[in-house]
């Protein structure tokens, strides 16, 4: 199994799942910049500071991890010539630290932030709060479907590294 092949094209599916968050991100944008030019309700009006974090957000996510992952291209066939053993130790040790990040914060955290903000909008009734809630809970949810699938990629390339630290230790 060549292990650089399955880092590289790990990291090269990333670069194809990343620009989604940078998607959703211009789309809340434009959706801001829909209700501040057409908003005529109170409740449209509130729309536009939430989305327009929110967009602005996942912006951010979405071209940090497009740049990290793309140098980490060129590094990985850099690492891996240089040594072959150190660089699969601490791809294994980044994807373990990964898998365990997305379990805690993907997957916990974030339905948790996402039932408290619907249990939030049984409460409240002014506008801005019911349009901030609205709006966490639809960015939350983009973060659960593009992390839900950036987990499955990650776990199956840690799989791959498991194997490879098994015939290195042969």
């Amino acid at each position: 199994m060549d292990i650089l092949k399955a880092a590289t094209d790990w990291a090269k599916a990333e670069l194809f799942s990343t620009p989604f968050f940078m998607l959703f991100g211009v789309a809340f944008l434009v959706a801001s910049l829909g209700f501040w030019q057409l908003g005529k309700t109170e409740m449209a009006r509130a729309y536009i500071i939430p989305t327009l974090v929110a967009g602005t957000l996942l912006l951010i996510i979405g071209l940090g991890l497009f740049f990290t992952n793309k140098t980490r291209i060129t590094q990985f066939e850099k690492a891996y010539r240089t040594d072959a053993a150190a660089f699969v130790a601490s791809e294994l040790e980044r994807a373990d630290g990964t898998l365990k990040e997305y379990n805690t914060i993907v997957f916990t955290a974030i339905p948790i932030l996402i039932a408290t903000c619907a249990l939030v909008l049984l409460f409240v009734n002014t506008p801005i709060w019911r349009a901030s809630m609205i709006t966490t809970i639809a960015m939350l949810v983009v973060i659960l479907l593009v992390d839900g699938t950036a987990y499955a990629r990650i776990d199956a390339y840690n799989k791959q590294l498991l194997l490879v630290e098994k015939d290195l230790k042969k």
